[in-house]
């Protein structure tokens, strides 16, 4: 069946529509943190759908949401009073910190920046955009143009006239050598000089950790240092929380608060895992810069009452039942248990991330040389001992992506290490 299945794929959907695996699977069904496939196989998961089951498949909560807001209406569009929007919106600007918010609801973290960047360059009067190296925005015009990940970025024709910053990847490019304190120096200085070459740009847009790109973030504070430099030029700063928001980091609830001495961005889109598996993104701004189009718009999908409903009750559970804290404390024993592991594998260059979004970049031994082959190996093997994980990285997708639930339990946590530390060992 899974093989009639991937021929009827590869007859009607586009070459470009990657699936993992050499055999791909299909899963039929989820259940906390364990989802099945047409075979019958159980596997833990440890990617949640890319980081959008956030707190745990088939939630009770969330499907009780769903279904009896699907009884009711499903959708009217933004041209029609909506509660169920209004009170997530009302949620979610408390939640954002960000002074007099504003929220517009969207269906994906690709038309959040999308969004995002239409209001910068609006309320700056600039189409000039600043991104980090190794970034991802998403798969439209616009944030494809923004992307500074070379495998994620099929067109180099943009809208936009992009220049790209250091600071996103820790471990390597020309300030790697650097100490922590250095490190920032170096980029803030590299931005300094880079604005002095260029009109001033509307924004700045990061990940505070990235996501496609493999896990990676700068020292806590760069984005900080990098906004004292962007408000003596007007720019502003668009933190994409598309991946780090909503506690998964554990230690903060939005990635940007690794950086706050000078306070919430101007923006911060949001998307993934605030739906649980609806399709809901966002953006939150200032008001003055919310409101700065001086022409209609509405979001024909954007903010549907079963998305909100669905939203809503997912985030209800999040706060309730401290999902922060859980990913904060297994996330720190996952990653502890997978460090120990990782320094008997040779191939591992480097474990990284915080909370229940980790990274292990995979290079050929001995060098500092991206092995693509051998992560894909890992994949596949984690995959046959009954995990699944994704991948990522801006070298030749050489690192594995671990983002379970923020649910997952200690025993769930050793499980999943136990099996990826078989896999990362290979064939014995």
């Amino acid at each position: 069946m899974t093989d009639d299945l991937l021929g009827r794929h590869r007859s009607v959907l586009p070459d470009w529509l990657a699936l993992y695996y050499d055999k791909p699977l299909e899963i039929t069904h989820g259940e906390g943190r364990h989802v099945w496939d047409s075979d019958g196989n159980r596997y833990l998961d440890f990617f949640g759908g890319i980081l959008t089951t956030m707190t745990a498949h088939a939630l009770p909560e969330v499907t009780k949401a769903v279904s009896e807001q699907a009884g009711r209406i499903v959708h009217s569009s933004t041209l029609y009073l909506n509660r169920p929007m209004v009170e997530l919106a009302e949620r979610i600007a408390k939640l954002s910190g960000i002074p007099d918010a504003r929220v517009f609801f969207t269906t994906s973290g690709t038309e959040a920046n999308d969004t995002a960047l239409m209001l910068a360059t609006s309320y700056r009067r600039s189409n000039t955009v600043l991104a980090m190296r190794n970034s991802y925005h998403g798969r439209s015009f616009s944030s494809v143009g923004i992307t500074g990940n070379r495998g994620w970025s099929p067109t180099s024709l943009s809208p936009l006239q992009t220049l790209y910053v250091h600071g996103g990847v820790r471990t390597r490019g020309p300030f790697a050598a650097l100490d922590d304190y250095d490190f920032v120096a170096a980029c803030v200085d590299d931005l300094k000089d880079l604005l002095g070459h260029t009109r001033p740009p509307a924004a700045l847009i990061a990940e505070p950790i990235q996501g496609v790109g493999g896990f990676t973030s700068p020292p806590d504070g760069l984005y900080a240092a990098f906004r004292e430099v962007l408000r003596e030029h007007g720019v502003l700063w668009i933190a994409d929380e598309v991946q780090t928001g909503w506690g998964r980091t554990g230690e903060h609830f939005w990635g940007w608060q690794a950086h706050s001495r000078s306070g919430p961005p101007d923006m911060l889109t949001f998307a993934k895992g605030i739906g649980n598996g609806m399709s809901i993104g966002g953006v939150v701004a200032r008001a003055e810069i919310m409101n700065c189009l001086d022409a209609n718009s509405i979001s024909t999908f954007g903010g549907t009452q079963i998305t909100m409903a669905a939203g809503l009750a997912n985030l209800n559970y999040l706060l309730e039942h401290d999902l922060q804290g859980n990913a904060r404390r297994v996330g720190g024993l996952l990653i502890e248990r997978l460090r120990a592991a990782a320094a008997q594998v040779p191939a591992v260059r480097e474990v990284r991330g915080r909370g229940l979004m980790i990274g292990i970049e995979l290079a050929r031994p001995g060098t500092d040389e991206a092995d693509p082959a051998a992560a894909s190996a890992v994949l596949e093997a984690a995959r046959e001992g009954g995990l699944l994980i994704g991948k990522g990285g801006g070298h030749d997708t050489s690192a594995l992506r671990i983002a379970p639930p923020l649910s997952l339990s200690v025993a769930e946590a050793e499980e999943g290490a136990a099996i990826l530390e078989r896999a990362l060992r290979g064939p014995s």
